[in-house]
C-alpha cells in the first residue's frame, strides 16, 4: 500500500512575483512536506531579477537543496518541460535536467511530448520522441531519477497515446506522472486512466477543474497549465487517493497544481482530511 504526501508545484506563486526561495517558504508554512519546482535552460529575465519561481539549470543545484532544508521540505520532483518532438532542444534539455536532479535531490524529472513539429508525421513524432527519451533514460538509469511521462499533449491525450509514448523505450527509468486535470479536460475518465497506470505512476500532478473551465473546455483541449483549488472542482480526491494508496506500488507525492497562494491553502485543507480518513 503506497504512502501519500501532499506537496505543490510551485506553479502557485508565478502571479505574485515572488523567487523561487520564497515559494518554497510559503509552501512550508501552507503545511505542504514537498515541492516542485520549474527549472528552466539558460537565463531569464523576471528569474534573476526576483519576480519568477523558474530556476536556472546553469545555477548550483544545491540551491534547491538548501532551500529546501532551510524549509524542512523534500523536493517532490522537478517541472522540467521540454517538447520530446524537438530532439534539438529537448535532448539536452532532459539529460542536464536529470544531472540537476540527482545532485539537487529531486527523484523525478517531469515532461511531455510537447509541441510538434509543423511538418513531422505521427510515425516520425515517435521516433523523434524515442531517441530524445532514450538519450536521457542513459543518463537517468545510473543516477537513479525517474522520467515522469504526463499526459498533456497531442498524442498523450488518450490512455493509449500515453502508453504508446511509455513504451517507445524498454527502461525503468521511465514512468508516468498522471495530471488529474488534464486527463479530465482531454474528455477522459481520470479514475479510470489512473488505475490504468497505477503500477507504473511515479509521480502525481493534483490538478482539479472548476466548473467553469469544464463547460468550457473539456473535449476541446489537452491540458491547462495550473488548475482551481482541490475540492473546488470536479474531481473527486478521496477517489484519487484511494486508488493511489491501493494500486501504486511505490509512494506518491500528490502535486497541487493551482495558480494562487489563496488556491494552495484551500488546497491543502481539502486534501489533508481526506488522506487521515482513509
Amino acid at each position: 500500500m503506497a504512502k501519500i504526501a501532499i506537496g505543490i508545484n510551485l506553479e502557485f506563486v508565478r502571479h505574485h512575483d515572488k523567487p523561487f526561495e520564497w515559494g518554497v517558504e510559503k509552501a512550508a508554512k501552507l503545511g505542504y512536506t514537498h515541492v516542485e519546482p520549474m527549472v528552466h535552460w539558460g537565463r531569464e529575465l523576471l528569474s534573476e531579477a526576483g519576480y519568477f519561481h523558474s530556476v536556472s539549470m546553469l545555477d548550483d543545484p544545491l540551491r534547491l537543496r538548501r532551500a529546501c532544508t532551510k524549509a524542512r521540505v523534500k523536493l517532490s520532483g522537478l517541472s522540467a518541460h521540454t517538447p520530446l518532438c524537438k530532439p534539438e532542444i529537448g535532448t539536452e534539455y532532459l539529460k542536464q535536467a536529470v544531472r540537476f536532479a540527482f545532485e539537487a535531490g529531486a527523484p523525478v524529472i517531469n515532461t511531455d511530448e510537447g509541441p510538434k513539429p509543423t511538418w513531422t508525421t505521427r510515425t516520425e513524432d515517435h521516433v523523434l520522441m524515442r531517441y530524445t527519451l532514450m538519450e536521457a533514460a542513459r543518463l537517468a538509469e545510473p543516477r537513479g531519477i525517474l522520467i515522469g511521462l504526463e499526459c498533456h499533449q497531442q498524442y498523450s491525450r488518450s490512455p493509449e497515446g500515453l502508453d504508446k509514448i511509455h513504451s517507445l523505450v524498454n527502461s525503468p527509468a521511465v514512468g508516468i506522472n498522471f495530471d488529474t486535470g488534464n486527463a479530465f479536460l482531454c474528455g477522459q475518465d481520470p479514475y479510470q486512466w489512473l488505475r490504468r497506470v497505477a503500477k507504473r505512476l511515479v509521480h502525481l500532478h493534483a490538478k482539479d477543474i472548476s466548473i467553469q473551465q469544464s463547460g468550457a473546455e473539456r473535449g476541446k483541449v489537452t491540458g491547462t497549465p495550473v488548475g482551481c483549488a482541490c475540492g473546488d472542482g470536479v474531481i473527486d480526491w478521496a477517489r484519487v487517493i484511494s486508488i493511489v494508496r491501493k494500486e501504486c506500488p511505490r509512494d506518491i507525492v500528490l502535486s497541487v497544481e493551482c495558480g494562487t497562494v489563496e488556491q494552495a491553502e484551500r488546497s491543502i485543507k481539502h486534501l489533508k482530511p481526506l488522506l487521515k480518513s482513509r
